[in-house]
Parts: C-alpha cells; sequence; structure tokens
C-alpha cells in the first residue's frame, strides 16, 4: 500500500496527466477571474454616472462620460467571451480527464484483478469487487468532473476578492473577510467528521451490492425454495444498514451549509455597514462602495458550495482508498521467465513431490502427496467429495499454491514458469462453465481467439455439438445469453469442451466433464474424450466412473491420499473402494 492519505495516493496515480492538470486548473482560475470582473465594471459605471468628468476613468484621459461607457461595454463584451472561452476550456479538459482517468483506472484494476490467486477471490465477496470496480470509480469520476473545478474557483475567488477588498479600503476589507478563516477551520474539521462516515457508506455499498449479485445469480433457488420474502428482508436489511450510514453523512453535510450562512452574513453586514458608513463620511467613493458589495457578495456566498464541494471529495476520497488498495494489493502469484517449447512440454510427466496444501482455517487437503502423471497418457482421478480432486486442478493451473513441497513439469518447477505459458500448455474443461453473452462460434473461438471458423466447426464435432448448433434457428451464431443461460447444461457442457479441443493444449484437464449430460450425450462425449485424449497427456476427474473407465491409469483418492491406483480392470478385481463405487453405478449394489 502506498503512504500518504488518499488525496496524496490519488495524486500519485494521476502523475502521468500532471500537464493536463495544470491546464484545466490554468482555465479554471482564468474563467474565475474574468467571472469576478463585472462587479469592477459595474463600479466604474456607476463612478462615471455620479462623478462623470471626475471619474475613475476620467483620470486616464478619458474625460467624456458617454465615451467612457463606450468603453466600459466593449469591455463588459471582451470580458464575457474571455469568460465564456475559459469555462468552455476547463468543461472539456475537466471532463476529459474525469472520463480519462475513470476509464484508466477501471481497466488497471480489472487487470490487477485477473492476475490474482483464486485464494484472493475466495477471501472477498464478487459483489463487493464489482462495486469497487463501478461504483467507486464512478465516484472519483464525478469529483473530478465538477469538484476539482469547484474547489479551484472557490479559492481563486477568495484571493482575487481579498486583493481587490485590500487595495479599496484594508478596513472594510478585515471585517469582510473575517468570516473566512472561521469557514476554512470549520471545513477541515467537517472533513475530518465526514471522512470515517463516507468510508462506512462505501463499505456498506459493497455488501449490499454483493448480497444483490448472489440473489440475483441464484434467482432459480430463490423461487424453488418460495424463499423471496425471506431474502427481500436481508436485502431490505442491508439497504436500510446502507440508508443509516448514508443519512449520518448527510446529517453532518447539510448542517455545513448553513453555518456558512450565518458567518457569511456577519461578513455582508459588515461590509455593507461600514462601507456605507464611509461613503456617507466621504472617505470611500460611490463607486467603490459599489464594487465592495458586489465583490463582498461574489466572495462569500460561493463558500456555501463548499458543503456540497466537501462531500464530493469525502465521497471520492472513501471510494479511492477502496480502489487503490485493490491497485496495490501485492499479487499472490510469482512467476518465472521459464517458457520451454511445446515438444518438450508435451514430452514431459508431470511430478508431485511430497506436496502438502491446506485452504485457510480448514485442515489439510494433501499432507505429502507424491504423484507422476505420465505424458501421452489419461490419467483419471476419483474420489468422495473433499478426497482433493478439485484440488489436484487446481495446483496444477497455480490456482493455489502447495504449502510445502513442489510440482515440476518439463524440467523445472511451476513457480518457475511464465504464467502465461504454464497455463496456454493447459485446456479446462470445469464443472462451472462459464459462458460469455455472444455467439456458439465466439464462444468456442474463446479457447484459440485466431481460429478459423471451419476449425471451430471440427471442434464442435468432436464434442459432438454440432448436432444441435445446427437446428438452433441461427446456428453457430445464436446468442447464448448471460452465462449461456439459454442452453441446457448439457450443451454448454458440450461447447466448453469444444473450446477446450480447439486450444489444442498439451494438457487436457476434465473436471466434472460430463456430470450434467443425459445418458445418450454422455455416451457420445466418452466418444469424443476418447479422440481427443489419444496421445495426449490428460487428466479427468470424474465421479461417473464410465467417463474414465478406458483411463490408462484410475487414482482413487481418500482425504487427500491416493488408495487404489491401476487400470479399470486392475481396480475393480481389488473388490475395494473402487469396485464398490462401481458396483453401485452399475447397479450391482444400491449403496456403499
Amino acid at each position: 500500500m502506498s503512504e500518504g492519505g488518499p488525496f496524496k495516493r490519488l495524486l500519485q496515480y494521476m502523475a502521468p496527466h500532471r500537464g493536463t492538470i495544470r491546464l484545466a486548473t490554468f482555465c479554471s482560475i482564468l474563467n474565475k477571474i474574468w467571472d469576478l470582473a463585472p462587479p469592477l465594471l459595474i463600479g466604474l459605471a456607476v463612478d462615471v454616472v455620479v462623478l462623470r468628468e471626475e471619474s475613475f476613468l476620467a483620470g486616464y484621459g478619458i474625460e467624456n462620460p458617454w465615451h467612457q461607457l463606450i468603453l466600459l461595454s466593449v469591455l463588459t463584451f471582451a470580458i464575457w467571451g474571455l469568460e465564456s472561452l475559459f469555462e468552455y476550456f476547463y468543461g472539456i479538459l475537466w471532463r476529459n480527464l474525469a472520463q480519462t482517468v475513470q476509464h484508466e483506472l477501471r481497466l488497471e484494476t480489472f487487470g490487477h484483478v485477473q492476475k490474482q490467486g483464486m485464494g484472493w477471490f475466495d477471501e472477498r465477496q464478487k459483489g463487493d469487487i464489482l462495486a469497487i470496480l463501478n461504483d467507486d470509480i464512478n465516484q472519483l469520476e464525478r469529483f473530478l468532473d465538477k469538484g476539482a473545478n469547484d474547489f479551484l474557483q472557490v479559492s481563486t475567488t477568495v484571493i482575487v476578492v481579498g486583493a481587490v477588498f485590500l487595495a479599496i479600503s484594508w478596513k472594510v476589507a478585515l471585517f469582510a473577510v473575517l468570516p473566512i478563516p472561521i469557514i476554512v477551520w470549520g471545513s477541515f474539521l467537517y472533513q475530518r467528521s465526514l471522512e470515517p462516515r463516507y468510508a462506512e457508506v462505501r463499505n456498506t455499498a459493497g455488501r449490499l451490492n454483493a448480497l444483490l449479485e448472489n440473489d440475483l445469480s441464484g434467482m432459480s433457488t430463490i423461487q424453488s425454495f418460495t424463499a423471496e420474502e425471506r431474502e427481500l428482508k436481508r436485502v431490505e436489511s442491508l439497504s436500510e444498514e446502507y440508508r443509516s450510514a448514508n443519512k449520518k453523512a448527510i446529517r453532518l453535510s447539510v448542517a455545513f451549509v448553513p453555518m456558512i450562512r450565518m458567518a457569511i452574513l456577519c461578513g455582508f453586514t459588515a461590509t455593507l455597514l461600514l462601507g456605507g458608513w464611509l461613503t456617507l463620511e466621504g472617505t470611500l467613493a460611490i463607486g467603490a462602495y459599489s464594487v465592495l458589495v458586489f465583490m463582498t457578495q461574489r466572495l462569500l456566498w460561493p463558500l456555501t458550495r463548499l458543503g456540497e464541494t466537501f462531500d464530493l471529495y469525502q465521497r471520492a476520497m472513501a471510494s479511492s482508498t477502496r480502489v487503490l488498495d485493490v491497485l496495490t494489493s501485492p499479487t499472490e502469484i510469482e512467476q518465472g521467465d521459464f517458457k520451454p517449447e511445446v515438444s518438450s512440454i508435451t514430452d514431459s510427466n508431470i511430478v508431485f513431490r511430497n506436496v502438502h496444501f491446506a485452504y485457510t482455517g480448514r485442515d489439510k487437503v494433501f499432507d505429502g502427496l507424491d504423484l507422476e502423471i505420465e505424458a501421452g497418457k489419461t490419467t483419471g482421478v476419483v474420489g468422495a467429495t473433499g478426497s482433493g480432486k478439485t484440488t489436484l486442478v487446481r495446483l496444477l493451473l497455480r490456482f493455489a499454491e502447495p504449502g510445502d513441497g513442489t510440482i515440476e513439469w518439463a524440467g523445472a518447477k511451476l513457480p518457475d514458469w511464465d504464467l502465461n505459458r504454464l497455463r496456454s500448455s493447459m485446456a479446462l474443461v470445469d464443472q462451472h462453465i462459464t459462458l460469455f453473452p455472444t455467439s456458439i462460434l465466439e464462444n468456442i473461438r474463446y479457447g484459440r481467439p485466431d481460429a478459423e471458423e471451419d476449425e471451430v466447426k471440427h471442434a464442435g464435432m468432436l464434442a459432438e455439438a454440432s448436432a444441435f448448433i445446427e437446428e438452433l434457428p441461427d446456428g453457430w451464431g445464436t446468442l447464448v445469453g448471460e452465462g449461456g443461460h439459454r442452453l441446457s447444461g448439457g450443451q454448454r457442457q458440450r461447447l466448453a469442451i469444444a473450446r477446450a479441443v480447439l486450444k489444442d493444449a498439451p494438457l487436457l484437464i476434465l473436471d466434472e466433464a460430463t456430470s450434467a449430460v443425459d445418458n445418450e450425450t454422455e455416451a457420445a462425449l466418452q466418444r469424443s474424450i476418447s479422440k481427443v485424449t489419444r496421445n495426449r497427456t490428460a487428466v479427468i476427474i470424474a465421479n461417473r466412473l464410465s467417463t474414465i473407465r478406458n483411463a490408462n491409469r484410475i487414482l482413487v483418492l481418500d482425504v487427500g491420499k491416493i488408495i487404489e491406483d491401476g487400470t479399470h480392470e486392475e481396480l475393480v478385481s481389488l473388490n475395494g473402494a473402487y469396485a464398490r463405487m462401481w458396483a453401485v453405478q452399475t447397479g450391482i449394489i444400491s449403496d456403499l
């Protein structure tokens, strides 16, 4: 994590945009300077009307009052034009900067998230991560779009108007600016009080988003268990917590503006009375008095926007803390630069040496696992739930790291590999199929984006998917919907197998690849698996033993240990755990 507060951290992140920030700042300041000029022109106009040939402008050689007014009219047009021009410039610059930073921050944060190990995701709620990538980053965009300019313009107003006051009458200036230190001091206290409240708001928003995301994903489960009211109450509870956190922040935020207005009233009244008295005494010119009255209003009233500006600022800082904490979190996966040739990978065994592994807060899954997966052969892995089958796959893909021991492939330990080369050397068909909201063709091509359409269709044929695809109204161009919800479980699984086939990686991993298909489809997939695993290293995790019946080698896991090892025929003849499972699945006996 970077040192310093959230604002400093945000500035450090935005360092590449310093030039744009400086230019936008310059335009904001100039816009406000020109915006403050009209009260001076009004004062000069009053001076011309009242004093005529003895006015302030007459001292510069323009004695005719009418000519003086014409000059003021020309100056008014010029000043309003410049004000409008710089308002356009700062609007373009700040808004484009806000959009650019928002875009870059979202991409960089998402890219960093993708580099995290699966353990990082196990410890976090998906909805909270989504809240960071969307709403939190949007809060930063809103501050850069509006809040930054407001802060600059208020600061410029204080400096410019203060200078004008001192030039005209230091006595009036003293009383007019007296509320400003109080307002500034109060603003800092306000900021410190508001900061933890908005931090609570953002954290609560993340939890609420996580619950909503989970409920939307599990709507079929909610409805099937008639749990709508129960879930509504859970959402209501978190939403009320979010509302309560916002109420605390709003209560403080809203109270700030009335307090500022009362301080402003004191300054404005002092200018009105003291300036008027000096004018009546002849010490202060009428035009100068007009300038002071107008300028006092221009000086003090914008300070009422400090409440809104600080509100935007604190929301942005609370959000930036969450975003930058994710962005600066260390990636759990270290990698090397080992990039072996494909031929070397294809011909190499995968070796587990004394591997120990345990999930956080749980008992060990593996306690000294020794295993060699033979190249070019199919290895089946079976076992009860919790025996370590899926963990074996996670370790191979480096979704998790051994607590002790090593895994070697192609003569190197997995941490020495380039991570992209390692994972590109494996094709995974997970039991939880992920499809993307695009066409069937593009979902299969996800395994190899540069594949020709004929290659995609060939992969679909090998996965026994072509028949159902071509029966669809749009065929290979059919949109699968979010998560592939327009397809059945078996259809999604066949597309996943086709995607893995197209990738054509040296190692094929099938994790419950036939779990969601009927018997007929399973038979078809078994034929496909036999084809695609021929002369290829394959690891098949299966509960359906028929899926791995023809494997060159079958491992039976129990509580992280290999209790049986052999071919299907050898394991059946042992009359052990595998034989009992086979008997159950074939209907020879009813239970284990």
